[in-house]
């Protein structure tokens, strides 16, 4: 039982959902993600929606160096109504998937341990994301790429590996996207992974970044993208329909935020 856990972790999401005929195509756009599932009542209202995968935050109650419990919530918040063991206990008994965004190497270990403990029922995709490099405008502190991947592979060897950059978004300036020493830099890191890798990549740097991103995802066939977007940044569903014309279909997920979601599923006729 055990092994089919882990087994459905290592499965890319479009397989996952296709095999379960929740989506019709193998195609990365028809996943639908509920983003910061962080809160009880946002918890609630994720298990109870239509979506595919989940993504929620997790840290330490206290912040950095707080030695409380796993709580679910996004830096600068420090509390929550809401523990790890509790989200898990919501989300178990749901079919969908998750992803773990982990913004300090302190809150990895415990929640390993609690997801050790519910894994047998999570019979489908979990991933584990951090952002382990610097990346453009980048100023958050990163987290620790080697203790990270050594301490979520012990724990997990077959988990979905979802590593990032820190980034930064400026509305007055240009902005430049991933350049060629970024990718190069993270393909080295994930070049002994055996798992499946998907790198989060900022919606609002993808346009001048294409070369460097198609050149990091042909290292392996087990690389994916996952476009995700910042509250106030700014961008086009052209952007979003230039990226879908430069990459597989299959490799490229988008946890965007309404109303672009919509108006590129909509444009591409994913409903």
């Amino acid at each position: 039982m055990a092994d089919e856990a882990q087994g459905a972790w290592s499965e890319e999401a479009v397989d996952h959902f296709l095999r379960a005929r929740r989506i019709r195509a193998r195609d990365g756009a028809a996943i639908r993600w509920f983003h910061a599932a962080n809160g009880k009542a946002r918890a609630r209202e994720a298990a109870r929606s239509d979506v595919h995968m989940i993504e929620a935050d997790v840290l330490l109650r206290g912040g950095k160096g707080g030695n409380g419990d796993p709580i679910m919530a996004h830096p600068p918040e420090t509390d929550s109504d809401n523990t790890l063991q509790e989200w898990l206990e919501e989300i178990v008994n749901t079919d969908k998937g998750i992803k773990l965004d982990f913004k300090s190497l302190e809150a990895v270990r415990p929640s390993l341990e609690l997801l050790e403990h519910v894994k047998q029922r999570l019979r489908r995709p979990v991933w584990i994301n951090a952002d382990i490099l610097p990346g453009p405008n980048g100023s958050n502190a990163v987290v620790d790429a080697k203790v990270f991947l050594d301490t979520v592979t012990s724990f997990f060897p077959n988990v979905t590996l979802s590593l990032g950059w820190t980034t930064g978004w400026h509305p007055d300036k240009h902005n430049k996207g991933y350049d060629w020493m970024m990718v190069k830099e993270m393909a080295q890191i994930c070049s002994t992974l055996s798992q499946p890798v998907t790198f989060p990549v900022r919606a609002a740097l993808l346009r001048q970044s294409v070369s460097e991103l198609c050149w990091l995802i042909q290292q392996s066939d087990r690389y994916s993208l996952t476009v995700w977007t910042g509250k106030e940044d700014v961008y086009s569903v052209e952007d979003l329909l230039y990226i879908r014309e430069n990459f597989d279909k299959s490799r490229v997920y988008y946890d965007i935020l309404e109303p672009k979601n919509s108006e590129f599923k909509k444009a591409i006729g994913v409903e």
